[in-house]
């Protein structure tokens, strides 16, 4: 009972409370003014930055509640406690574009719980493994929106940057602790759910 009523305190943290950063967000531009139609675009792909941070906090706090290695608990929860720096730096950027949190945030934050919960009831290597495919898809999707702002809105370049380089150390830190490459169905379930999140998101 106990740990049920933690992941819901954590799930409303997550939700609907301020996300606080143990860093400094990146800051390139800090008196950016960006054209309306630009901070319009700059807006919805940082709502979907922060969507995803969202289904990350989901996913590793899943995974760390089935796991049965203490160990690797452990590692998810320190990771989940170092992705709030990059969901308080996505909820930050979205005020500075008067831009808002996807409606449907409730929903990846509940799928994402339940695929997390799965790949940790699977065991050490597969779970580590979960961990190390969460963030290359991550990385993909950060790399892709840099791409798109690039020379036009460098403040969110900067913060997505920073946020592309901690994904690759988790990552890396993921398959080091013995990451196995994902079962088929668990895998396309999880890039169904990103591609699901990444179209939802931008619009809504």
């Amino acid at each position: 009972m106990d740990r049920a009523l933690g992941e819901i305190h954590r799930a409303i943290n997550t939700l609907a409370a301020p996300a606080h950063a143990s860093r400094a967000a990146p800051d390139a531009a800090p008196d950016e003014v960006l054209p309306e139609r630009q901070r319009v675009e700059s807006a919805r792909l940082m709502r979907v930055n922060h969507a995803g941070e969202v289904s990350a906090q989901a996913l590793y706090q899943g995974q760390a509640l089935t796991s049965r290695d203490p160990e690797v608990a452990a590692a998810l929860r320190l990771a989940a406690s170092e992705e709030t720096d990059h969901l308080a730096w996505c909820e930050q950027r979205l005020r500075e574009l008067d831009g808002k949190a996807s409606l449907l945030n409730p929903l990846w934050y509940a799928g994402s719980f339940a695929i997390g919960a799965l790949a940790g009831a699977l065991g050490r290597g597969p779970g580590l493994g979960f961990v190390a495919e969460t963030e290359q898809q991550v990385e993909a999707h950060l790399r892709e929106h840099m791409s798109k702002l690039a020379g036009v809105d460098d403040r969110s370049v900067a913060i997505l940057a920073q946020m592309t380089h901690d994904e690759a150390e988790h990552g890396a830190n993921a398959t080091s602790m013995g990451g196995q490459a994902l079962p088929f169905p668990l895998g396309a379930a999880m890039r169904l759910t990103s591609r699901l999140m990444t179209r939802g998101s931008y619009w809504l």
